[in-house]
């Protein structure tokens, strides 16, 4: 058994869903040296989330972006609101969608279904990047 762990750096990305499956893999070259595992994907933050879903129609994404902001408005009156009213609403929509995956690896990479895609949701209308942690752990190709 093997074990490898990165920190990935995500660029600043405007509000909305995004799809980030190829640029964690291109920045995750120790995924290929494994032919069977787990991968564990954590994103460092509380106000931007990490879901899979539709990799293939961007209007899924807007949709969801859509959907995100009626069910947490920035309208409602939030106790928590220093840091602008992007951030509660933010912080609701991370802990719905969640801040960790855990994909299957088969032959150096993910083992997503075809439509599967790995998405940054980013909930706040400005950030300075995002950072993820992928922990790999699997047999390693001989």
């Amino acid at each position: 058994m093997s074990w490898a762990q990165s920190t990935i750096r995500l660029p600043s990305m405007s509000r909305g869903c995004h799809l980030v499956t190829h640029e964690i893999e291109k920045q995750l070259p120790e995924l290929r040296q494994f032919s069977v595992g787990m991968a564990n994907v954590f994103l460092q933050h509380t106000s931007a989330s990490l879901t899979l879903n539709e990799n293939a129609d961007p209007d899924v994404r807007v949709d969801m972006e859509m959907a995100l902001n009626k069910i947490a408005p920035e309208s409602w009156p939030y106790e928590h609101a220093d840091e602008g009213p992007d951030d509660m609403p933010g912080h609701i929509k991370s802990s719905l969608l969640g801040a960790s995956l855990n994909i299957p690896i088969t032959n150096g990479r993910f083992n997503l279904g075809t439509w599967q895609g790995i998405w940054l949701c980013e909930h706040r209308s400005h950030s300075s990047g995002r950072k993820i942690v992928v922990t790999l752990q699997g047999e390693k190709k001989k």
